[in-house]
């Protein structure tokens, strides 16, 4: 069976509105309550939550922020999140033609699938199909970079930091590209716990260590330490833009999921 041209919205209204004035205005809001680095630079990297916007939108806007300030936009972004729903080996990119959003649809981009598969990672729309890590972004984007946009959604799984930070290495050469990790931070601790536990994740990012970060310190632990690995191989730092939890914006305090916002320069 082949596969369908457009992957449907898994998230809308739940992660994010369903009615596109409504999303808008929720993305356009959040953007406008950023607030980007006073030594705004080109970010060769950004790494963004990716929970409902309600909780980690905030987070992620400052790292969105910073990149809507570039004088040259990129045309081409990958993003590179967990696999919640589905254990793989590796990564996998999509085979689907286009992802959909209450805002339109988004172009997979062909040359970034080619260097993905090139790089080891297989075609395979299974790991995609319920996943929210990535298409939490699109919106984001689609307000940013507009109609010239086309994506990578890439779903990572077990993968050592060296082999990923390979793949994002690739991507990152085809021209025109931003590399993106989604991942969340600590899950349900105590607001008190989180914080030490996120702070702790955000400082190893910052020196670019990606052996001090534990399989339960991120649930996209495999694309974090791969964009972390990536840093240090081609001599990027790592800033932190952002963290908070989801006891910041409303959320329960005895059971907090952390969101950090980080970008490469």
């Amino acid at each position: 069976m082949s596969a369908p041209r457009v992957r449907p919205a898994a998230a809308a209204g739940t992660f994010y509105p369903q009615d596109p004035k409504a999303l808008t205005a929720t993305v356009d809001a959040l953007m406008e309550a950023a607030t980007p680095p006073e030594d705004a630079w080109e970010p060769k990297g950004l790494i963004v939550p990716h929970a409902g916007y309600r909780y980690s939108g905030p987070v992620a806007a400052s790292a969105y922020s910073l990149l809507a300030r570039i004088p040259v936009l990129p045309v081409r972004v990958a993003v590179l999140g967990p696999a919640h729903f589905v254990g793989i080996p590796g990564a996998s990119v999509p085979r689907a033609a286009a992802w959909a959003t209450p805002l339109g649809e988004v172009p997979i981009d062909p040359k970034l699938r080619e260097a993905a598969v090139a790089a080891g990672a297989i075609v395979d729309d299974g790991p995609h199909g319920p996943e929210h890590a990535v298409e939490v972004q699109l919106p984001f984007l689609q307000r940013i970079v507009g109609p010239s946009l086309s994506v990578l959604p890439v779903a990572v799984g077990h993968a050592d930091p060296v082999r990923t930070a390979a793949l994002i290495g690739a991507l990152a050469e085809v021209p025109g590209t931003l590399v993106m990790a989604s991942t969340d931070l600590s899950h349900y601790y105590t607001q008190r716990e989180a914080r030490v536990l996120d702070a702790r994740t955000a400082e190893a990012a910052v020196r670019r260590d990606s052996d001090a970060i534990g399989p339960e310190d991120a649930c996209g632990v495999h694309a974090l330490r791969g964009m972390v690995a990536h840093a240090r191989g081609r001599g990027l730092a790592i800033r932190l833009l952002d963290l908070r939890t989801s006891a910041d914006t409303g959320g329960d305090p005895l059971r907090v999921v952390g969101y950090g916002a980080f970008a490469l320069a």
